[in-house]
């Protein structure tokens, strides 16, 4: 895939042929796509033809885009059951790179990479980072971390087959990164929304003016964040914020990625992620436009290749052409996830909607952490929400009166009580990645 010609500033397409191609000739090679894999998949990896046995489908049924919906759905379960390499495709002396989860919820998901993996994963990123408007002559500050987690180093081959310059700092020691960035001109960065918040109040407390530095693109994935955090990105490193998606199972950062120009969600490469919406309770396939969980089949991974997986993230699709002229498929931000969503009291909740309520009151950081109880056999919902020096200093009555119009704009969204903290600025604790939004001290 080779850059447009021409000056490398106004690039709109990595590749323009395919990000463009009109909606018969993508589904065109979809179903081609499609039938090579479920052929193959059938074939090779047996806990695949198992489950599609038992579902009564074989690679001959899969005549059209629509006959995908026969095909069982892969869970992170499946990965688990197969820990490490059941699910991989390919004999190991093929694989290149492992990469992992951190396990947090239990065995670690295991994906793998053959050297053309490598190469189309590359090939997506710097897809992706042309989306974003970031071109040969930027210098990007890398803060994904480096290691296991897909995001560092998915990143990095992106920016170098970009031709771009790279500053592979990874995470945390926030000080000399800020140093770095400031000495060497970083005109991109890439983290984590939380980690870049973290970046600006550090700036702050440096005495750095991000105006006086060169950054004018921030990309902020992995985890999910709010327009109104966005907002607050913006006006805090001076900078235009736009959203990346990935997740390691599908391939890793780059799977969708915002442009300049959309209002409406992150462009899918579909011509190797195929997207499909799904009603998460029954599994029914949902009309475009429609909320719900998002699934994902791989149409062109070697190693690790994976058939309809739930992502368990919430969104919809969007298929009109975009007014950056590809017609790629979007996807809305992510509102949350099916499992990290919060049952309160028979109230479904997702932490972005409890930021969005915060981040739209004057005088609120940019700073806070849910917290779940359970008192007796009645769920409780607390929020620690940090609040500016000049508000904490003030007097009690307007803190209470602040502390109850939050309460009332979150009982008013979410239809669910909760009790707010202020707490003084610096309390509580940063990240240098993904931020832990939410305690739950329940036994469920």
């Amino acid at each position: 895939m080779d850059i447009v010609q021409g000056d490398m500033m106004s690039v709109k397409y990595w590749d323009e042929e395919i990000e463009t191609l009109p909606r018969e000739g993508l589904e065109s090679i979809q179903l081609s796509r499609l039938k090579k894999l479920v052929a193959r998949m059938y074939k090779t990896v047996v806990p695949y033809r198992e489950k599609m046995e038992a579902a009564g489908v074989t690679p001959s049924d899969i005549k059209s885009l629509a006959d995908l919906a026969k095909l069982p759905f892969t869970v992170k379960d499946d990965l688990r059951d197969n820990y490490p390499f059941g699910l991989f495709a390919v004999p190991m002396d093929e694989v290149v790179r492992v990469h992992a989860s951190s396990g947090t919820t239990g065995k670690p998901t295991v994906v793998g990479y053959t050297q053309d993996d490598i190469v189309l994963w590359s090939n997506v990123m710097a897809r992706a980072l042309t989306c974003a408007g970031a071109s040969k002559k930027d210098m990007i500050h890398n803060s994904y971390g480096y290691g296991l987690f897909t995001g560092g180093l998915g990143a990095h081959y992106g920016i170098e087959r970009l031709g771009a310059t790279v500053i592979p700092v990874s995470g945390g020691n926030t000080k000399r990164q800020i140093t770095v960035m400031k000495d060497f001109g970083a005109t991109v960065l890439l983290a984590t929304p939380s980690y870049a918040l973290n970046l600006a109040e550090t700036m702050d407390a440096m005495g750095v003016d991000p105006a006086t530095m060169p950054l004018r693109i921030g990309v902020f994935g992995a985890e999910p964040w709010s327009e109104n955090m966005r907002e607050e990105v913006e006006a805090k490193l001076n900078i235009k914020a736009v959203d990346i998606y990935g997740l390691s199972e599908v391939m890793g950062p780059g799977v969708a990625m915002e442009c300049l120009q959309s209002e409406r969600g992150m462009h899918i490469s579909e011509d190797h992620f195929l997207p499909e919406i799904i009603d998460p309770v029954t599994g029914e396939v949902l009309p475009p436009g429609s909320e719900g969980e998002l699934v994902f089949t791989t149409l062109t991974k070697e190693a690790f290749p994976i058939i309809r997986y739930r992502t368990r993230d919430i969104s919809r699709l969007y298929y009109e052409k975009c007014a950056c002229g590809r017609t790629l498929v979007r996807m809305e931000k992510v509102l949350g996830r099916t499992d990290d969503m919060l049952i309160i009291r028979g109230v479904n909740v997702f932490p972005s909607q409890v930021e969005h309520v915060l981040m739209s009151v004057d005088g609120v950081e940019p700073h806070y952490q849910i917290v779940v109880d359970r008192i007796g056999n009645l769920d409780t919902m607390s929020v620690q929400v940090e609040v500016s020096e000049d508000i904490f200093s003030d007097e009690i009555r307007k803190l209470e009166k602040l502390t109850q119009f939050i309460q009332r704009e979150i009982k008013d969204l979410l239809g669910v009580s909760c009790k707010v903290q202020l707490v003084e600025s610096k309390t509580i604790q940063r990240s240098e990645g993904k931020a832990k939004r939410v305690i739950d001290n329940r036994k469920i």
